[in-house]
């Protein structure tokens, strides 16, 4: 299906009838950020189209927002959640001026830089096994010239969880941020199409019980804790119980914290310290 060039300075309205007719639930506000980033007729009808098509917002704009931080975003590569806000202010909570943060299935890296955006003087590490999110992560945590403004810098490695890591890091991690894969496989093609056909089914798939890379991460993480580290790991309500189980198996202790206004869910664990 084709749509007629759009001027940029037509209406507002115009636009957002377009969006709205296609089921965009936040249409106004949607018109206003493909408008703003529309450098001509021609590239507003191809966003439009794009977005009308289903390709999630982000990915048509090239950016994402999560916490204060804008990141850059490629094909394939999970967006950030605006639940994934609650992961953000936990373990920044927990961060101090000097403190190494570790964002670990790092995505586009958003975690991370928006715990040092609001922690200023962390040293900040980033790892993934995707190379698009490695890819992606690079553009924005270490290279000067990526999305403005710009934001604190770290490195970002690839690789399988902590295998990515360099052994210096082994025992230093005052705080480990974790957005793993949580939905179980079962679950993964009942996802809105924006996710499952949008984003990397490694990013989706937490395995049969959606445990299963939490499981791994906590079997390690006493590794790379530093001795009053804190492991921050976002989970879903249902299975925050059996995150916290999960972490006690592996000598940390750990509580869920809930909000109900993000319908967010993590899980702060520590070496038998108060989480």
């Amino acid at each position: 299906m084709s749509y007629p060039p759009i001027d940029p300075a037509s209406s507002l309205q115009r636009v957002t009838a377009t969006l709205r007719a296609a089921g965009c639930v936040y249409a106004e506000d949607e018109a206003h950020l493909l408008l703003a980033a529309a450098r001509s007729a021609d590239e507003l009808s191809t966003l439009l189209a794009r977005r009308v098509a289903g390709e999630p917002l982000e990915l048509v704009l090239g950016w994402a927002e999560l916490a204060g931080v804008r990141v850059a975003l490629a094909p394939g590569v999970f967006v950030p959640r605006q639940r994934t806000r609650l992961l953000v202010e936990q373990a920044a909570a927990r961060a101090r001026p000097g403190s190494v943060v570790l964002d670990l299935c790092c995505g586009t890296g958003a975690v991370g830089l928006a715990v040092a955006l609001a922690v200023p003087g962390v040293e900040l590490h980033a790892s993934d096994l995707d190379p698009d999110a490695v890819a992606c992560a690079r553009l924005n945590v270490e290279d000067t010239s990526s999305v403005a403004p710009r934001h604190p810098q770290g490195t970002v490695y690839e690789g399988d969880l902590f295998d990515a890591l360099p052994d210096s890091l082994r025992g230093r991690v005052d705080v480990l941020v974790v957005n793993a894969p949580y939905v179980p496989t079962a679950a993964v093609p009942l996802m809105p199409a924006e996710a499952r056909v949008h984003e990397h089914l490694l990013a989706l798939d937490g395995g049969s019980d959606g445990l299963e890379v939490q499981r791994r991460v906590a079997q390690r993480a006493g590794e790379w804790l530093a001795r009053r580290g804190y492991l921050v790991i976002e989970t879903s309500e249902r299975q925050g119980p059996a995150t916290v189980a999960l972490l006690a198996d592996a000598g940390l202790a750990a509580r869920v914290v809930r909000s109900e206004d993000l319908d967010a869910t993590v899980v702060v664990a520590s070496r038998g310290l108060a989480a």
